[in-house]
């Protein structure tokens, strides 16, 4: 059979695959960097009389139109399992066109199939078909296998920027209903140099990781931190959610080896890979990267099988028991939990097996100018527990450590305060104290 016949004849305009979305649809997408931008850059012209569309995202880093006009509400909902900055800026306008997904994500699908909805559509991106037939879903196969699996249509934008990569990412063009033709760049990854506080907490954490660990990590000030201050390290190996340029860095300077990985040695285990231009094509045809199922990639059981495992992940406020909040303050949404609980707690299951795993969270002491603890004494009202406090291990600010794990409420809160803003220090002993905490 000659598979370009076959591709051939499933190739469609962005408008010929519109007319098939109909009133109650159910629209899944592919995760940064692989959204599929052109789809969704166009889904808001579909059919007027076309209504109560869902369509399920992760950290949108284009607007989208959709999702942004009060004028779009009752038609679609943007169902978000991470919240980034675009997604949060239309929450916070009040529209009624998006909402949150809570999950974990090595489970993330699962719950959706199990809910009970069924799931119309996947909508992904992938590059160009070889000659036996296969696309690549190249930078992501964190929920992009899963829902192909649980999907009546896959639709797919071929570009020819996206690098083939190994693993479970590819995808024959049997099994795809519908090609789009496109060319646009991958979304970047904006790189952030990490602060002063940031980096006496990258220091901090990186005394806590040992020759031969296996380390996972996302992007921001922080992890950044880190990657500067690790470069003292041997034989440190990858098994993580996101694939960063840092990662990378560290590979380049002889740190990274995956060499001593009990799980995978020689290889990167990642469930997507975003970064820039010089990522991508690192990671294009280069078989010592595996792009995995989050399924696989996230799930505790299997992070907790590699020696010396270290998350590393960040917070937005702790209180003084350990309970971690991550993904709002409150009522007021920022992001998600994403794979932060599946890391941790693989981390900390290395652990508690004896084989020297850590689970990491790190958390500035302070907002709006020193101002605001960021270690509290009770946790706003609303406000959703990312990591509960008897799976916390390390917290780490640019204070110092609070080691948490097996230890009392008493001897908690005064490690936390021990790491709070000099500042904050007396009035977080004194709240303790009536609340009956020490």
């Amino acid at each position: 059979m000659k598979w370009q016949d076959v591709y051939n004849s499933k190739v469609r305009t962005v408008e010929e695959v519109l007319k098939e979305i109909k009133s109650g649809s159910v629209i899944t997408t592919a995760v940064v960097p692989m959204t599929p931008k052109v789809f969704l850059e166009n889904l808001h012209r579909v059919d007027k009389d076309v209504k109560n569309v869902e369509v399920y995202t992760i950290l949108n880093t284009t607007y989208f139109e959709f999702q942004d006009k009060e004028e779009y509400e009752g038609r679609f909902i943007n169902n978000s399992w991470f919240y980034g900055p675009i997604d949060r800026a239309v929450a916070e306008k009040g529209l009624k066109t998006i909402t949150y997904v809570p999950n974990n994500a090595h489970h993330a699908i699962v719950d959706l199939v199990q809910s009970g909805k069924k799931i119309n559509y996947f909508v992904g991106t992938a590059s160009p078909m070889d000659e036996h037939g296969y696309l690549s879903l190249s930078c992501s196969a964190f929920i992009e296998k899963d829902l192909i699996d649980a999907a009546e249509k896959v639709i797919l934008e071929v570009n020819p920027n996206a690098p083939r990569t190994f693993g479970e990412t590819e995808i024959h063009i049997s099994k795809v209903d519908y090609i789009i033709e496109v060319n646009y760049p991958l979304p970047e990854e904006v790189l952030v140099m990490p602060t002063e506080a940031e980096e006496r907490i990258g220091h901090y954490i990186a005394e806590l990781i040992e020759n031969g660990s296996t380390i996972q990590m996302g992007i921001g000030g922080v992890p950044y931190a880190v990657s500067k201050f690790i470069e003292n390290k041997k034989d440190l190996g990858v098994h993580t959610e996101m694939f960063t340029e840092g990662m990378l860095e560290l590979y380049e300077k002889g740190i990274i080896t995956n060499e001593k990985k009990t799980l995978w040695p020689g290889k990167f285990i990642c469930a997507f890979v975003f970064g820039t231009k010089r990522l991508y094509d690192f990671v294009n045809n280069n078989p010592s990267v595996m792009v995995m199922r989050g399924s696989y990639t996230n799930n505790p059981d299997v992070i907790a099988q590699n020696n010396k495992m270290v998350s590393i992940n960040s917070a937005l406020m702790v209180d003084l028991t350990g309970q971690v909040v991550s993904e709002a303050i409150g009522t007021r949404h920022y992001s998600g939990t994403g794979g932060q609980l599946d890391t941790h707690r693989g981390a900390v299951k290395c652990a508690r097996q004896g084989r020297g795993g850590k689970g990491i969270l790190a958390i500035r002491s302070t907002a709006k100018n020193d101002t605001v603890s960021k270690i509290v004494p009770v946790l706003p009202l609303g406000s959703p527990v990312t990591v509960p406090r008897q799976e916390v291990d390390y917290v780490v600010t640019e204070y110092g450590v609070a080691h948490l794990r097996g230890r009392t409420v008493r001897e908690r809160v005064k490690a936390m305060i021990g790491i709070a803003h000099p500042d904050h220090r007396d009035y977080l002993k004194k709240e303790a104290e009536r609340l009956g905490l020490i």
